[in-house]
């Protein structure tokens, strides 16, 4: 399989993840659940984006996942209590927007 999917699959799964868990658990919890998926997605990113055979519109959804997981790490440090719960809930329902966006372009 190309690394562009295996890393948009993986990143609709652990955005999925993060949508439950900032529902589920404390905001405490869940901004460190999100601060450790964020990095994770940027490294999941990079990675894939190493294979340099998929066109500009792939690299645009990279520049714009990469970013939303950045801001995703400074929301986490940043916010506390509601504001971190709804702000982790929409960055991870953002992060699995583009990733769908990136497998129905694969």
């Amino acid at each position: 399989m190309p690394p562009r999917f295996i890393s948009n699959l993986l990143v609709l799964i652990v955005s999925g993840f993060v949508v439950v868990a900032s529902q589920s658990f404390s905001a405490g919890t869940t901004g460190w659940i999100a601060f450790g998926i964020a990095l994770g997605i940027i490294a999941v990113t990079a990675v894939a984006d190493r294979d340099r055979t998929h066109a500009t519109l792939q690299n645009s959804l990279d520049v714009i996942t990469g970013s939303l997981a950045v801001w995703s790490i400074v929301a986490s440090v940043v916010f506390s209590g509601s504001a971190l719960t709804w702000l982790s809930l929409a960055d991870a329902v953002g992060l699995a927007a583009l990733a769908v966006v990136g497998l129905v372009v694969h």
